[in-house]
Parts: C-alpha cells; sequence; structure tokens
C-alpha cells in the first residue's frame, strides 16, 4: 500500500495497520446521513405484508424497530466504528407492487466529532434482513440489494448528494 492511499483510507495508520481514527479534536457539528436499500420478492409475499396476513406480525413494524436497534448496535458490528450517541433515526418504506419489492430509507443524526453514514446504513441493511427472516417460511428467494448512502451533511466534508 502506497503513502497515498494510506492517507486516503483513514483506517489504516503510517505502517497500514487498521486503527481507529482519533477524533478527539473534530468540531462537534449536527451530522445526518440518508441510506436506502431494497428487497425484491414473490408478489405473493409482498401482498402477504402489504395485508398484514404474515404469519409473524407486522413485518414492516417489526423491521422498523430492528432498523433502529441495528443503528445503536453499528459500533458492535463495524469493528473500526465508534460508537456515538445518535439523537434521531427515522424509517420509512415504500412498497412497489409494480416492481415486487420494498425499498426500506432510514436517516440517522447525531450532533458529535464523527458521520453517522455507518450507522444509516446497517439501520438499512438490518431491517431488510429482518424482512427476510419474517417472511423466509414463504419466499426463500427473496433478494436484498442496492444498499447505499444516498446523502450526508455535517462536518468537515459537508454535503453530498449521490446522483
Amino acid at each position: 500500500m502506497s503513502d497515498t492511499q494510506r492517507q486516503e483510507l483513514s483506517h489504516f495508520d503510517q505502517s497500514g495497520q487498521a486503527h481507529m481514527v482519533d477524533v478527539g479534536n473534530k468540531a462537534h457539528t449536527k451530522r445526518i446521513a440518508v441510506a436506502g436499500g431494497v428487497i425484491n420478492m414473490l408478489p405473493s409475499t409482498l401482498q402477504l405484508i402489504k395485508n398484514g396476513d404474515a404469519k409473524k406480525g407486522d413485518v414492516l413494524g417489526i423491521a422498523r424497530i430492528a432498523a433502529i436497534q441495528g443503528s445503536k448496535r453499528t459500533a458492535d458490528l463495524i469493528p473500526l466504528c465508534h460508537p456515538i450517541s445518535l439523537t434521531k433515526v427515522s424509517v420509512s418504506f415504500d412498497i412497489d407492487e409494480k416492481n415486487n419489492c420494498i425499498a426500506c430509507k432510514v436517516s440517522t443524526e447525531t450532533t458529535g466529532p464523527t458521520g453517522v453514514e455507518m450507522e444509516a446504513l446497517t439501520a438499512v441493511s438490518v431491517a431488510l434482513l429482518t424482512i427476510y427472516d419474517t417472511c423466509k417460511a414463504v419466499d426463500r428467494g427473496m433478494c436484498i440489494g442496492d444498499i447505499k448512502l444516498l446523502e450526508k451533511s455535517g462536518g468537515k466534508s459537508g454535503e453530498w448528494i449521490a446522483r
């Protein structure tokens, strides 16, 4: 790994070893991140979810709580993430009957020295995995994908919006 690559990848020190980034001297600013993802499924599975007929109950309600819980546990799952104090987490689902899928969007917020992108991405992943878990008895072929950061604001790098 070249010196330039090490400087670009902040989670590696000068000798190329992984480390947790020092955020002690970074400004405490309001930071927001929005992430999204999709789960595709059979039309019959989508109808079960939409109608509230899944055996395990309110699939999207359970997935919403799972997303919030996942966002709060990100530092336990991603080794170099800082544990942060989230000030807000919001989760929304969009049912797309034409494409037999559900899109999940999560917004995370904090005021602190480091961003909340990983918390938003983790929350989306956990929400979609929870939908899979609650419906796998009727549709093991569900496909989770397109998980990505949609936008972020705050901190030294400022605003970023996906194209």
